[in-house]
């Protein structure tokens, strides 16, 4: 049975979709992602898989329970993790952890235990004892992953769980929540805007768009599933006249680009090209000193389905500033 089954989930709000007929599963065990620009649908859906928002049709089930029929069996078998910190910084680690034990229900002797296997496994044994206000964003958001965990879910939702955080920060709760993955048999739903994050941790992502799911699949498959070309960097021991041409002239190549030694080629075909360069390179009797190869990225898959990265991001911010500066004239 999938740990997450959306049929056709729809959500309206006076006459506005939020969440236009989903259809998807999440396998038990696996890192599921959830991407899309800002007002695609992704809190919505969120909401409405974790009970706090009903459904106006369609069916989800979560741990094999009915969101609507079944709300708390669903909340029993879920850990829910929202972008906002919520942790009181008045209490210490362990009165956090506590309070959400026994929110509950957990007997004391397992509360006691699950709580020092969790500070153990989020390395904030040493500040059990410490409030909360002394922790850094990193460890504090360590901890609110781990307060999550004190009922035991197996089905985890995290929405955009590293946002403000230091990137050393960032790759720790990663491979915090890989480990715990493993170790707890979780199954995990997370939301992020940071791509790198989404290809290296996520089994499959799906992206949303104006309420509508647009793609399905591996990173790697989305990545092979839009037309788009690689970049060749590439630096070489000598010069020879021509050469330019030469590189201009392979398989697959677009276009070539100069800058002092650096040469930057765009090619339909970056393994190919590569292969050929190095060929050319040894009939010319010179070495490569230096090559690297930037192929498709999440970045453009994204931007490939969704055709608005950019944009949305630039007209939120107009928006904002458009706020602010009308809240400040009043």
């Amino acid at each position: 049975m999938p740990a997450i089954e959306v049929e056709k989930l729809t959500k309206r709000f006076n006459g506005f979709t939020a969440v236009d007929s989903l259809s998807f599963e999440v396998e038990g065990g696996e890192i599921f992602g959830l991407l899309g620009p800002n007002g695609a649908g992704k809190s919505t859906l969120i909401r409405m898989l974790t009970t706090l928002l009903p459904p106006t049709s369609g069916v989800a089930r979560v741990g094999g329970f009915d969101i609507t029929r079944s709300a708390n069996e669903v909340r029993h078998c879920i850990g829910v993790i929202p972008q906002a910190m919520t942790s009181d910084l008045d209490l210490t680690v362990v009165e956090n952890m506590n309070i959400f034990a026994k929110l509950y229900g957990v007997p004391r002797e397992r509360r006691l235990r699950t709580v020092k296997e969790l500070l153990d496994a989020v390395e904030l044994s040493a500040w059990a004892d410490k409030p909360a206000k002394f922790l850094s964003g990193g460890m504090r958001r360590r901890l609110e992953i781990a307060r999550g965990l004190v009922h035991e879910p197996k089905i985890f939702f995290l929405d955009e769980p590293t946002t403000g955080l230091d990137p050393t920060s960032r790759i720790a709760v990663w491979e915090m929540l890989v480990e715990l993955k493993k170790t707890r048999d979780l199954t995990i739903l997370v939301t992020t805007h940071y791509m790198d994050e989404a290809d290296k941790l996520c089994d499959r992502i799906a992206i949303v768009d104006h309420g509508k799911l647009v793609a399905l699949d591996s990173p790697l498959k989305l990545k092979a599933s839009i037309p788009a070309e690689s970049f060749l960097e590439v630096s070489f021991s000598a010069i020879p006249v021509g050469w330019e041409e030469t590189l201009a002239s392979l398989p697959e190549v677009k276009s070539v680009q100069r800058h002092d030694h650096v040469f930057r080629i765009a090619s339909d075909n970056g393994p190919h090209t590569m292969t050929e360069l190095v060929e050319a390179s040894r009939r010319a009797g010179i070495a490569v000193a230096s090559l690297s190869v930037q192929s498709t990225t999440l970045d453009d898959v994204f931007t490939h389905y969704t055709g608005r990265q950019l944009r949305d991001e630039l007209q939120d911010a107009k928006l904002d500033i458009s706020f602010m500066y009308r809240r400040g004239r009043n």
